[in-house]
């Protein structure tokens, strides 16, 4: 579809959906709609996805046999290769029995094994969940509990801290499932897995990092997976409309649930990302790198599938390090680095640092958080390519929106509605009507990406989707006159932090679960790179102290690292509102007020400062040397923000439980 000019755009409020919002018949909504701001070439609508997942590494195979398909810390695994591995792996889990429809668990960091295990499920027809490697049992357990799994695919360490945590593997959820374990040294060149045996301390510190205790009874992934026949080619393919993949969120109310992604939702947004990058990226000549989490939505589009489509090299890190991703950048040098702000805030000072070279990426992509200016104009000063931010949720697989890959990008906005996809901007009181234009009101979106639902959860489907397709996102914006859509605030109170949601709610339950805690509010407060710090106000019971490090060892028991408070704030009263719902965001204001006047003071009136906001905060803990988060756990995370003040407001006599 040729480029239009903005002339050529519907009402801004309803980009792409000039449709009536329970019309039927929406099919041609994106085709109509010209797209303003598009680089040149980059078509308005795709294709409609025919074929499963699977097919996207059968192409690249088939294009790109000898291609590079994976560098693993220095081990290369050509397309021929991958796709040899993952026939085997397909074949190894149908003699398990897994078949169509069937759930495969999936706790892994970013490793060779993760991209073999995803498309081998996918090629049966089987249904991949999700885990975070490191997220504490009681979270894995009920994800597994929900999703009901006939196999579990896991880390070695990740088996050893389930054990650790839980007593044994049946009481972490896996009782009368078939638990296989995954060695990540098996992946690395065999030079490094024989350093690795040495019988020094080097050797002994990287072993661990990479190894763990596998529990008895609990056989080998990788074992499994070389000993098994390939696949019959005449093995039937899964149909396109088939579950793919289940990811975990708690969206915007907190309580976990399963989102349910099929092959069309998933391939349609990596077919839409790829169709964005055309008039820039070439296939088979690309070389990506996969930093951020497969088990996240981001992640596992740009890296895990988009990759794939082009035939693209990926670098496969299990973790992020600035120095981890310089080392693989001599090997291989970007052209395409997806990433969250405070990742690229940390590359580039460490390539300043270094005199690395970072000249060969074209496109840069930030996701999950703001990109704040000077970040993105470093980025872009390093490299000479460009960076964009985009806009999306797990639920669409991710992406919604986007900036264009031209000089027309917008920093600091969403961008414009991505192809074959179709937004709104809704009263959340009255969902039926449009704000005017110009107006904030709450983003709702329709498109192939749009999920299939929460996982046996459809009433929170419900909740979510309205007539005719349409996805209520839960968050507030404001189309610019130019087009361009803008964030205006999250109407639920999530926290962000290095790419990854967290929800104040299931942190102040953890922290409220303390004996010494009366009542909790937990915010977010700016940090570093546009994360977000996690901060919890605390009221303790009455004659009770809590510390930073006493809350941190509470809840890491229930709550993943990147999610646990990076400060606290001791208060002497809770701000409530007249039913007695605590009032987080006058917790906030209070928090950036008072901390805005401390950080504007000099420093001798410091000390007299502290002393007037000593009504209501009596202590603040810093994280110190805490707070340095194990990158693979989220990404990345920033330093805690300079210590806030606070000042009362609500009366102690007003105070009870909140609704």
């Amino acid at each position: 579809m040729s480029r239009s000019t903005g002339a050529s755009a519907p009402e801004p409020h309803s980009a792409g959906a000039p449709d009536a919002p329970d019309a039927p018949d929406s099919s041609t909504a994106s085709a109509r709609y010209l797209r303003p701001h598009y680089a040149p070439g980059v078509p308005g609508v795709i294709a409609p996805v025919t074929e499963p997942l699977s097919r996207m590494l059968d192409d690249a195979a088939r294009r790109f046999p000898d291609r590079i398909a994976l560098d693993f810390l220095g081990k290369s695994t050509t397309y021929r290769q991958l796709s040899e591995q993952v026939a085997r792996a397909a074949e190894a889990l149908r003699r398990l029995g897994v078949g169509r429809g069937d759930v495969v668990g999936v706790i892994l960091p970013n490793c060779p094994q993760h991209v073999v295990i995803a498309y081998a499920a996918w090629r049966i027809g089987a249904i991949v969940a999700e885990h975070n490697p490191l997220a504490p049992a009681a979270q894995i357990r009920e994800q597994i509990e929900l999703h009901h799994g006939r196999v579990i695919i896991a880390w070695e360490k990740s088996l050893t801290r389930l054990v650790q945590a839980a007593g044994s593997l049946a009481d972490a959820g896996m009782a009368g499932r078939k638990v296989l374990a995954v060695d990540l040294s098996r992946g690395l060149p065999w030079t490094t897995r024989l350093a690795l045996k040495l019988p020094v301390a080097a050797a002994r510190s990287q072993r661990s990092e990479l190894r763990g205790r596998v529990p008895a009874g609990v056989a080998s992934f990788d074992d499994l997976m070389t000993a098994a026949a390939p696949l019959p080619g005449g093995h039937p393919l899964p149909s396109a409309d088939e579950v793919a993949v289940l990811l975990y969120t708690g969206g915007t109310t907190g309580t976990p649930k399963a989102v349910k992604l099929t092959h069309i939702n998933a391939r349609s947004n990596a077919e839409m990302s790829l169709a964005w990058a055309s008039q820039t990226c070439e296939a088979g000549e690309e070389t990506f790198y996969a930093v951020l989490p497969f088990f996240h939505a981001f992640g596992l589009s740009l890296s895990l599938l988009c990759a794939v489509g082009l035939a693209a090299t990926q670098v496969v890190l299990p973790k992020f390090s600035a120095d981890m991703v310089l080392a693989a950048w001599k090997r291989h040098p970007a052209t395409f680095f997806p990433g969250v702000p405070v990742m690229f805030d940390r590359i580039v000072t460490r390539a300043r640092a270094t005199g690395a070279d970072l000249s060969s990426c074209k496109i840069a992509v930030c996701g999950a958080a703001p990109n704040p200016k000077t970040v993105a104009e470093a980025w872009e000063q390093a490299t000479d390519g460009v960076i964009i931010e985009g806009y999306g949720m797990t639920e669409t697989s991710p992406i919604i929106l986007g900036n264009p890959i031209s000089p027309e990008r917008r920093a600091g906005t969403l961008g414009v509605p991505y192809p074959s996809t179709d937004v709104r901007i809704i009263d959340p009181d009255d969902p039926q009507r449009e704000v005017e234009p110009g107006q904030v009101g709450e983003l709702v979106a329709r498109g192939p990406q749009v999920f299939a639902g929460y996982w046996e959860n459809p009433e929170e489907t419900e909740a979510v989707m309205l007539p005719g397709g349409w996805l209520r996102t839960g968050d507030l914006v404001r189309q610019e006159e130019d087009g361009f859509y803008v964030i205006a605030d999250r109407r639920k109170e999530l926290i962000i932090s290095g790419g990854f949601n967290i929800y104040p709610t299931e942190v102040e339950a953890a922290v409220r679960s303390m004996p010494q805690v009366e009542e909790v509010a937990v915010v977010g407060l700016p940090a570093e790179s546009g994360n977000e710090s996690v901060v919890a106000a605390i009221l303790p019971k009455e004659g009770q102290t809590v510390t930073l490090e006493q809350v941190r060892e509470w809840a890491e028991k229930t709550l993943s690292h990147y999610a646990l408070p990076r400060q606290i704030a001791i208060l002497s009263e809770m701000p409530r509102s007249q039913i007695g719902k605590v009032l987080r965001r006058v917790v906030r204001e209070e928090l950036l007020a008072a901390r805005e006047a401390a950080s504007g003071a000099a420093s001798a009136a410091a000390s007299a400062s502290a002393s007037a906001a000593s009504a209501i905060v009596e202590r603040l803990g810093e994280a110190g040397g805490r707070t340095e988060t194990r990158p693979s756990d989220d990404g990345a995370a920033g330093s805690p923000s300079p210590a806030p003040a606070a000042r009362q407001s609500a009366s102690r006599e007003g105070r009870k439980d909140a609704g």
